[in-house]
């Protein structure tokens, strides 16, 4: 089963003000009924959410002298964390679709940073495919991105030393995640988790497995950072998410107070030496 949204995007002319008004889709994400009918399957944590942001887009650079006529651009297709952290604590691989004219246009990378660059002419639309490990889910995530090359302001000439960057952000919901999930991924940057109960004991976690050697923790040190968007309102809504996420817990703790106290047994007549006046 996959999962197909519509995504905010922004531009590199978009105004701060436009950006910011802008709001994220929020892709929630559960388990699927086959899952929750495995025998031994992981137990799943009840009425709690994790949010990991995500921002996925291109880079685009003019060849300048070097561009041909089959080849004007050479461009990058990616997914982020939304402030460049290492997403491969939450995701498997992810599959890009490009132009049937590319060769091999199904390309698969199996771990970060998960991007592939190519070299071309022409604007189309990429296909990309998110996969999750085990015991995060078991659905795919299907995200579509228009690769841009030539800037809104056609006006004068092409600089090289600009690149066109197009991103889109979201945040992915993961509602009543597994314990190993939840144990994995509860002190990892790239992952908001909201606090837990009081005396709620989580099991060790377990390690993903993993085809890349790279020290996993974030991708800061990216060459293309310094073009990266900065989703200034991002800091904000995981502010806003965590909060929500805490005021979730109280919910759910309250309500367990409650349902303990509406099990307690009624008395039927005042205790003995006890009297209605």
């Amino acid at each position: 089963m996959s999962l197909t949204i519509s995504a905010r995007k922004q531009g590199e002319n978009q105004s701060d003000d436009a950006a910011s008004a802008a709001k994220p889709t929020r892709i929630k994400i559960g388990k699927s009924a086959e899952d929750s009918d495995k025998k031994g399957a992981n137990r799943r944590v009840k009425d709690v959410e994790i949010c990991v942001p995500i921002v996925y887009g291109t880079i685009a650079f003019y060849l300048g002298r070097k561009a041909s006529e089959s080849q004007s651009h050479k461009w990058t297709v990616y997914v982020r964390g939304a402030t460049n952290e290492d997403l491969g604590v939450v995701i498997k691989r992810v599959m890009f679709q490009l132009h049937p004219s590319f060769n091999n246009p199904m390309r698969v990378v199996e771990s970060p940073p998960f991007e592939i660059s190519e070299c071309g002419w022409g604007e189309f639309e990429i296909a990309i495919s998110l996969f999750f490990h085990s015991d995060v889910c078991d659905k795919q995530l299907d995200l579509y991105h228009h690769l841009k090359l030539y800037p809104e302001d056609e006006s004068g000439p092409q600089t090289t030393k600009k690149p066109v960057v197009v991103e889109s952000y979201n945040e992915i919901v993961y509602p009543d995640p597994s314990e190993n999930f939840l144990a994995r991924v509860q002190n990892h940057p790239a992952v908001i988790v909201p606090r837990l109960p009081a005396g709620f004991n989580l099991p060790d976690p377990v390690p993903i497995e993993t085809n890349s050697d790279k020290e996993k923790g974030d991708t800061k040190d990216h060459p293309f950072s310094q073009w990266f968007m900065n989703f200034s309102e991002a800091d904000e809504l995981l502010k806003l998410a965590a909060a929500r996420q805490q005021v979730q817990a109280h919910i759910v703790k309250l309500r367990r107070q409650l349902s303990v106290m509406d099990g307690l047994p009624q008395l039927s007549k005042p205790p003995t030496g006890y009297e209605f006046s």
